[in-house]
């Protein structure tokens, strides 16, 4: 007799995922007690999907993942005892979810999160090197006790205290979308990342440090050596020096055409990307003589809304005054 799904609720972010939600559904469907998918204005058959699958909807117009993601943990009414950060072209295995139904009944209070190794795969292979396996993950925790870092980019669970816990198996990233698709999106992050880095180098918001709370050592020490070192580099060399250190010292060469295609896009290519833009939007601001100048001149050049992101805490972020949630039926 199949075990009884958790109390958990998988909460998922859509945008045109029909190609994606179904898997990523089914795979929790044994796990899952709840499932909140919140989509910003698909045009394809993500919802009836997701409906179809038993997934309950909400629709919020997106400004960018950590906003979406910390309005749904604040207004969709989650009160199962742990939840779980998703998407939607991620899936789990059949050995993981049965690991996480047999431990989680038995984790004592002490137990806040759960962190799990994701698997990359790229071309239809499977990315074992380069640093990107096992790539630990902080991914599922108590009910109340987690919230998304609010940042543009490279935003992780972060859980105030307690253990961290962490469960092997199948935990897959497998987007089936072309390079024209990958590049695309990395040419937002792209964008992103560079506004995170100069929100932080001019001190234009006041950014909580999250460094003191539970997520992974992993996680921790990429922001660390991201935000120290690596961008006092001159432009270029780090991207250079990283790929470099990704591709021969971390074995990427190992993963064969499929690697080597992605090891030079995501590990050189997007990292000068990066650069490129941080010297772009520090040209944009080059002239403006004050701090709401500048936030202007990146909101502008970039067309994201600072200030609208930046207005509040981080756990009020998302909660815009005469806003509610509106499931979809």
């Amino acid at each position: 007799m199949a075990a009884a799904p958790l109390s958990l609720t998988v909460v998922i972010l859509t945008r045109d995922e029909e190609r994606h939600i179904g898997r990523a559904l089914a795979s929790i469907k044994p796990l899952a007690s709840r499932v909140v998918v919140v989509d910003s204005g698909s045009s394809d058959g993500t919802r009836e999907v997701a409906r179809g699958m038993g997934a309950e909807l909400f629709e919020r117009r997106w400004l960018n993942y950590a906003d979406q993601f910390q309005w749904a943990l604040d207004h969709c009414g989650i009160d199962t005892d742990w939840t779980m950060r998703l998407d939607a072209d991620e899936w789990l295995g059949a050995d993981l979810v049965t690991a996480l139904l047999a431990l989680l009944p038995t984790l004592g209070p002490d137990t806040t999160a759960i962190s799990l190794d994701r698997q990359h795969h790229f071309m239809g292979r499977w990315i074992r090197h380069g640093g990107r396996w096992p790539l630990a993950l902080l991914r599922i925790w108590r009910t109340g006790m987690g919230r998304i870092e609010q940042r543009w980019m490279d935003e992780h669970i972060v859980v105030e205290h307690g253990a961290l816990r962490h469960v092997p198996g199948t935990f897959v990233d497998q987007n089936e979308h072309g390079l024209g698709y990958f590049t695309a999106k990395h040419n937002g992050y792209a964008t992103r990342e560079a506004l995170d880095a100069l929100i932080g180098n001019y001190g234009l918001f006041d950014v909580p440090e999250d460094a003191g709370l539970a997520s992974t050592a992993q996680a921790q020490r990429a922001r660390v050596h991201k935000t120290g070192w690596y961008n006092r580099l001159p432009t270029g060399l780090g991207p250079l020096l990283y790929f470099l250190y990704r591709y021969f010292i971390q074995l990427g060469f190992l993963d064969g055409r499929a690697g080597m295609i992605y090891h030079v896009l995501q590990g050189f290519w997007y990292r000068f990307l990066v650069d490129a833009k941080r010297v772009e939007l520090e040209q944009a601001i080059a002239h403006a003589p004050d701090k709401e100048a500048r936030i202007d001149a990146l909101s502008a050049a970039t067309g994201h809304d600072l200030r609208g992101f930046h207005r509040a805490s981080p756990k009020a972020v998302s909660e815009v005054e005469g806003e509610q949630p509106l499931p979809l039926r």
